[in-house]
């Protein structure tokens, strides 16, 4: 690992075959009193959490979570928003050997019982009421964690992983664990910008691969983390400019919000170092409107899976000189195949398929679903769709399950959502395709105002896809709504948009043309 400064101004080599509670170990020997996470919640005054103090308060509350028998065969959940708890009950799992699985605060209680059904957890640390598990509850935490010891607990459990729920094509969740995953060792530093010793502002949700991957592995790299409990664009550069944010991840969906934001151009946001985004494609007006924030050698990007059976990076240089790329393969090899498992050439659209270099291989497991999809030779693939240029470099189409066939065409929701997404009187935007007996399936676009009362007209968005794009692949119909039912990582279920719409929900839908 690249040498980087640290808080008292020596570098920490990571130990040879070091797990994340042997690195918090030697991190708390070395450095006791630096900062590990600055906490700024939605309201009132930070609050700071010291190595020392991560690592004491983890282990009275790994105690606690032992009572109920939390081994390391156990699942423990955590569904709460971004704060320092979260961090201290994974940890706490983690030094008993369990595995943690985030989730949101607030799923519906139908699709968080499905998820809690297949975890069968040993504990939820969670504000959720009636639940056929030993449940935690964050009030009572720290008071009842008292009781027990802060000594160091042995080490000598297997390695946890992770565990992170996703939503599957099927309409039911699904658990992906790797047993294996350490993030002292899992972060791909070089490639996205990470280095030893950052301020990285934490402002994507903890229940989200990425986040909570980059998270835990700044912090074995000695980042101090400034966590958002919830975002907000201002309160998010008032952070970067008061603690000299260095590092960040941020979903396209935050990307936009900070970008539009009044005034944006005359902040300080000379302290970054690095940013990067990852979970849904990047429209190319906001990828330039960020090298042009902060620099195009700044700006990373990543096409990967929760999986984790190979990704994709690209710097914003190399964007430049290759517009709309996600990049070339990182520590894996990739290729595109039609239908029949043919390989594709440069420029014809197919699947996506990925091989780990990894030595030892694919490492995760489902919970919840059958197994992924592979070649004869060991490829895997999510269900993406892309092309490859003479370069080698890859370009995202669509998921095959999003993908519209109308009137006999493929069409990819992606290229028209990035048609409109730069649109001033758009707030939010999500391209659709719904039962049409001439059609097939009709191109529907889903949109948000940005002005509720003063939405635009849906003639002016046509003309507007069809000076960009080949006339098929624009919308048929549009429809009006006061939100669109995104997460906070940028995620939409398109299958549930779909259903709602083939069930005769009522919708405020105008054609696009007379």
């Amino acid at each position: 690992m690249q040498a980087r400064r640290s808080t008292n101004g020596e570098h920490t080599e990571l130990p040879v075959g070091s797990t994340v509670i042997a690195r918090l170990a030697q991190l708390v020997e070395q450095q006791p009193e630096r900062n590990a996470i600055i906490f700024a919640p939605q309201t009132g005054p930070e609050q700071v959490l010291s190595l020392r103090e991560l690592d004491r308060r983890s282990n009275r509350i790994a105690r606690l979570l032992a009572a109920p028998g939390t081994t390391h065969e156990s699942m423990v959940v955590v569904g709460v928003w971004n704060c320092p708890e979260h961090f201290l009950v994974t940890y706490a799992a983690w030094k008993l050997g369990a595995l943690v699985l985030p989730l949101r605060a607030i799923l519906p209680p139908f699709e968080r019982d499905q998820i809690l059904e297949l975890a069968d957890p040993a504990v939820v640390f969670a504000d959720w009421e009636d639940l056929p598990y030993p449940t935690l509850h964050p009030s009572e935490l720290h008071e009842r964690a008292a009781a027990f010891s802060d000594e160091p607990l042995p080490n000598s459990h297997p390695h946890p992983g992770k565990a992170i729920a996703s939503g599957g094509s099927t309409g039911r969740s699904k658990i992906i664990v790797d047993r294996t995953w350490d993030p002292t060792t899992a972060i791909t530093s070089r490639n996205l910008g990470m280095q030893q010793g950052q301020t990285q502002l934490v402002a994507a949700p903890l229940y989200h691969n990425s986040p909570m991957l980059i998270s835990h592995g700044g912090l074995m790299n000695e980042h101090t983390l400034v966590v958002m409990e919830r975002f907000n664009a201002e309160q998010a550069v008032d952070l970067i400019e008061r603690h000299r944010v260095s590092y960040f991840y941020f979903p396209p969906i935050l990307m936009r919000r900070l970008a539009l934001l009044p005034g944006i151009d005359g902040r300080d946001l000379s302290s970054i170092e690095a940013m990067h985004s990852s979970a849904a494609p990047c429209p190319p007006w906001l990828k330039q409107r960020w090298i042009e924030l902060i620099g195009a050698e700044k700006v990373y990007e990543v096409y990967g899976s929760t999986e984790g059976i190979g990704a994709t990076t690209v710097r914003g240089d190399e964007w430049l000189a290759h517009p709309g790329t996600i990049g070339r393969p990182s520590n894996c090899e990739l290729k595109i195949l039609d239908e029949q498992g043919n390989e594709l050439p440069p420029g014809d659209v197919g699947e996506i398929f990925t091989r780990t270099t990894n030595p030892r291989g694919r490492t995760f497991e489902y919970i919840g679903a059958p197994p992924i999809k592979t070649t004869p030779d060991d490829f895997a693939s999510v269900g993406d769709l892309g092309w490859l240029d003479e370069d080698g470099y890859l370009y995202l189409a669509d998921r095959r399950v999003d993908m519209i066939v109308s009137g006999g065409a493929n069409v990819y929701p992606a290229e028209i959502e990035a048609a409109l997404s730069d649109h001033p009187g758009l707030a939010d935007v999500v391209v659709i395709g719904v039962p049409d007996e001439e059609w097939g399936r009709r191109v529907h676009a889903i949109v948000q105002p940005a002005i509720p009362d003063n939405p635009p007209d849906a003639r002016e968005l046509d003309a507007r896809v069809r000076a960009r794009l080949a006339s098929y692949k624009a919308p048929k119909t549009y429809e009006f709504v006061t939100a669109l039912p995104r997460n906070e990582a940028g995620k939409i279920r398109r299958s549930q948009l779909v259903a709602e719409r083939a069930s005769g929900v009522p919708t405020d839908i105008a054609p696009a043309r007379d």
